[in-house]
């Protein structure tokens, strides 16, 4: 009888362990989808979208570029006219909670402040704070110009702007019930610009992650996380990246500079790049962020994944998974996925790179 249980016991301890083994989080801790939050009017097609889409595929992680899609209590001034109310953004939080999805908010900091000929609402309502005020919008956008615009940056050093900023990522943060926030903080073109009577002639890594350890110490005190886009960490130059993947104006030397708990959202759309194990050995956390390209999105699962099989005990954890982006709103997006809006490419979009994605995702989980 003894042996007959013994047995049993080591028949559910193998097979616990065997359990432990194909969980997903051990694959990949993070798997993630993120993408712009949609109008009132599509607000359920998309609770819809998350609770028949998201959750079968083990989506953990949903990251809602809100920006100025929200009906702020603290400072109603930066709300757009067709915005969510806290009634819906509840509604986001309890199906990501019913589907243990964890739910992060991203309101797009220090870069990313106008796009095309629209400055977008704090540099509106607070000029003062525009890094750049003599740099005009143009009638009729183009790039390159001469100004070197792509977008409006913030300056950091603004006397007033932290109370803002703070304001509003307090409120998401509470809204949202998260330990998280994405402050974006990629494409930053403009930052020390030499006419800028406060930051002018200012080492740009150290204004850059200046920027990033005051937004992460407010969180931080909250107990909560940063996240940013990774491309202002890389040096475009020698890596040969270029301007937009990566830095080619010297903010890249800010990555031995910043806090080593920040959250690095590492994205590549035309090659998939092997920089998460730069940002590994510097000791942060590191996502890889693939968008409309299934192909290279294959080959960045495979690497993150073996990363993580062959990194150091010390190194594994921080290779922390793979993140859908999604650079529309959520009804256009969904429009695409339904099949009621064909893409320009077929074989290129974001929507077939989710499926895709996932779909090795899945594999490689239960393999």
């Amino acid at each position: 009888m003894k042996n007959v249980i013994f047995l049993s016991l080591l028949c559910c301890v193998i097979g616990l362990t065997s359990y432990a083994q194909t969980q997903p989080d051990s694959v990949l801790p993070v798997r993630g989808f993120c993408i712009g939050a949609p109008s009132p009017s599509g607000l359920n097609e998309f609770i819809k979208f998350i609770d028949q889409e998201l959750a079968p595929r083990q989506v953990n992680t949903l990251i809602l570029r809100v920006d100025y899609n929200y009906k702020y209590e603290s400072h109603p001034e930066l709300r757009n006219e067709n915005c969510l109310s806290k009634a819906d953004i509840k509604k986001v939080v309890a199906v990501c909670k019913k589907n243990h999805i964890r739910l992060i908010p991203q309101f797009n900091l220090l870069g990313h402040q106008s796009w095309a000929g629209e400055v977008f609402g704090l540099l509106t309502r607070y000029p003062q704070f525009d890094e750049t005020p003599w740099v005009k919008m143009p009638e009729k956008y183009a790039w390159p110009n001469p100004d070197g615009l792509y977008c409006k940056s913030y300056c950091p050093l603004a006397p007033g702007l932290h109370k803002v900023v703070f304001d509003i990522m307090d409120e998401l943060c509470d809204v949202f019930e998260t330990t998280a926030f994405h402050a974006g903080m990629d494409e930053v073109f403009y930052i020390g610009e030499e006419k800028c009577p406060r930051c002018g002639g200012r080492d740009k890594a150290e204004l850059y992650a200046g920027e990033v350890a005051t937004l992460r110490n407010h969180l931080a005190d909250k107990g909560r996380q940063l996240w940013i886009w990774g491309d202002r960490l890389l040096d475009g130059k020698t890596t040969g990246l270029g301007m937009w993947e990566a830095s080619m104006n010297n903010t890249y030397r800010a990555i031995d500079l910043i806090p080593k708990d920040v959250m690095i959202c590492d994205w590549h759309y035309d090659r998939p790049e092997k920089t998460p194990v730069y940002f590994a050995i510097k000791g942060l956390n590191v996502i890889t962020c693939p968008w409309r390209k299934p192909e290279f999105a294959q080959q960045q699962v495979k690497d993150m994944i073996a990363f993580r099989n062959n990194a150091t005990p010390e190194m594994k954890d921080r290779y922390q998974g793979m993140m859908q982006t999604v650079w529309s709103n959520a009804e256009s997006f969904m429009d695409e996925y339904y099949g009621r809006k064909t893409p320009k490419d077929t074989l290129e979009s974001a929507s077939r790179c989710f499926r895709v994605m996932y779909k090795d995702i899945d594999v490689a989980i239960n393999k």
